[in-house]
């Protein structure tokens, strides 16, 4: 069964034309591993993947905006297709503002889920903020939705179905998927 969203949530959320998404604690469950020879490795969620690709064809920008940079997240973010990447930023307010300029979108038409302080500058400012559930007190206090799941097993599509929903588009995708004809 889906995860029901209130309509208050959704009707915040209607109007959304990009999203941005953190790496670390929302794409990914927050820890870095190493190999052996000091490589780092990240463990990302095939739902989550799959959700950021059904904001794409529902016409909603993913934008990853990351303090962090590594060759398994280009790839992964490569294989997704995501377009709008800024790597290795630690402050991400002036990222965002870029990406929205070039977009020609402002804050209103902006969602962003973050589950930590420096993704504070983002939240605060777009119309529909929301947090993993094992997201930082701090964040989780400010998002409009919290997310059941945590970071990196299935937070990020939970937020994308959220969206897909408020913007009309889950139930067609849903079908489309059974089988059901328009």
């Amino acid at each position: 069964m889906p995860v029901e969203f209130k309509a208050q949530t959704l009707l915040a959320a209607q109007d959304v034309r990009v999203a941005f998404f953190d790496v670390d604690g929302v794409l990914t469950d927050g820890g870095v591993y190493f190999s052996e020879h000091g490589e780092t490795l990240k463990r990302f969620s095939i739902l989550d993947g799959y959700g950021l690709k059904l904001l794409r064809l529902a016409g909603i920008k993913p934008a990853v905006i990351t303090g962090r940079d590594s060759k398994p997240l280009r790839v992964r973010l490569e294989a997704l297709g995501i377009e709008h990447v800024r790597y290795g930023t630690e402050d991400k307010l002036p990222a965002a503002e870029a990406m929205l300029a070039s977009l020609g979108l402002d804050w209103k038409q902006a969602a962003a889920i973050g589950d930590d302080w420096p993704d504070l500058p983002v939240l605060t400012r777009v119309a529909f903020a929301a947090a993993p559930a094992n997201a930082h007190a701090e964040v989780r206090a400010i998002a409009h939705h919290v997310t059941s799941a945590r970071g990196g097993e299935g937070a990020a599509r939970e937020f994308c179905d959220l969206l897909l929903t408020a913007g009309g588009h889950y139930r067609r995708f849903l079908d489309a998927a059974r089988g059901l004809p328009a």
